[in-house]
């Protein structure tokens, strides 16, 4: 009963909302266990901990694990692996970006992240905001030493400032660059903010030091360890004791449950909405897919705020909720592909090559009427 609206962008976003609330409620948790010991050796005589690398289903061979630790007091080092891994400076923020984190951080809605940073943009502090890329060009970027030495005077920003030395160009690439840059700074000096307004612009300090500042280079230390047949491991201690063998000092058996993924909330929901449903960590990757997003980085708040003034979801704290009236609408278009955020990827991907040139706007739009006249009928 009642009217109820349908979207090609709104309706997959409601999708994966009540998709997500039907895999976490209907999640069987499973119980797992694992034993743990930890031995005095660790970097200047502290104890370090070290875990199974299996997780049992049962209790038995846990309990095995457990006694064999007890009973022999020692565990054999069997292999000591240092690694140098390279960590990437993050990119600068785009508009979708930004929301995630100021949701995920600071429990910002992505219609008020929107609504503050077009108040700093119209301010003059930022750049426009808007914008679905996170590189600049080489132009703005021959500009990026001057804007870093406007911060040199705050306390705030001076002391992380001397950390980047020479500005790196791994946010740099013209060809990533769509109507509007990566979000910066102006060098205004800002003036009575408001506290959510100082905190959204110092996110947008913060992330331009930490873009422009150099690759961070750390040695990752794997210990492994054996002891009745089970395979121990430590990650980052550094063990200084002498020989192979080590003391158990103490040991333990654990009892955990696998967990449902969380409820979505609207840092991951416009993560999923920009990677057509997939919430993606690596940074390339999520680039890679943002072609097939749905919405536009401009519109998806407002697409979670329809929802929302819809009566489809609600929030809980930090999570979204469908209600029953989202869930009723969900369950009648769940199978049809407008309820399928691939196939408003879909979409904008043609779009894009029809203004690229690549494909016929004609086509595109006899494609298009043919799928409404089935969805209507």
């Amino acid at each position: 009963r009642g009217t109820y609206s349908l979207g090609r962008v709104q309706t997959p976003t409601l999708a994966m909302v009540c998709e997500r609330f039907w895999e976490n409620r209907r999640f069987k948790p499973e119980t797992l266990w694992q034993t743990h010991f930890s031995t005095a050796g660790g970097e200047d005589g502290e104890a370090v901990k070290f875990s199974s690398r299996e997780k049992w289903k049962e209790k038995r061979p846990a309990t095995e694990a457990y006694e064999a630790l007890k009973g022999e007091g020692t565990a054999r080092i069997t292999k000591v692996e240092r690694k140098e891994t390279v960590q990437e400076p993050p990119l600068l923020y785009d508009l979708t970006t930004l929301q995630k984190e100021a949701n995920a951080k600071h429990g910002f809605t992505a219609e008020k992240t929107l609504s503050i940073a077009q108040k700093l943009y119209e301010a003059k502090l930022i750049t426009y905001p808007r914008t679905g890329s996170r590189y600049i060009p080489e132009d703005v970027f021959d500009g990026i030493p001057a804007l870093l030495l406007t911060l040199k005077g705050n306390p705030t920003w001076s002391e992380r400032l001397a950390l980047v030395g020479e500005p790196t160009r791994r946010s740099v690439d013209a060809t990533k660059v769509t109507d509007h840059h990566a979000l910066l700074t102006t060098g205004m000096k800002p003036k009575n903010l408001l506290p959510d307004e100082q905190t959204l612009y110092d996110m947008i300090v913060g992330r331009m030091l930490e873009a422009f500042s150099d690759k961070c280079v750390k040695d990752v230390t794997t210990v492994v360890a054996e002891c009745g047949g089970t395979e121990y491991t430590v990650k980052g201690a550094i063990v200084r004791s002498e020989g192979t063998e080590l003391p158990v000092a103490a040991c333990s058996m654990t009892e955990g449950k696998t967990k449902p993924k969380p409820l979505h909330t609207e840092a991951t929901l416009l993560a999923a909405m920009e990677t057509c449903g997939k919430e993606i960590e690596d940074e390339e990757v999520r680039q890679s897919l943002k072609e097939c997003g749905i919405g536009t980085p401009a519109t998806r708040a407002a697409i979670i705020e329809t929802l929302f003034s819809r009566e489809y979801m609600v929030r809980q704290k930090k999570s979204l909720v469908p209600t029953e009236k989202g869930l009723a609408l969900y369950s009648v278009v769940k199978t049809m592909r407008i309820a399928d955020v691939r196939m408003t990827g879909e979409w904008e991907a043609a779009l894009a090559k029809i203004e690229r040139g690549e494909l016929r706007d004609e086509t595109f739009r006899k494609e298009i009427e043919a799928y409404t006249a089935e969805i209507t009928t």
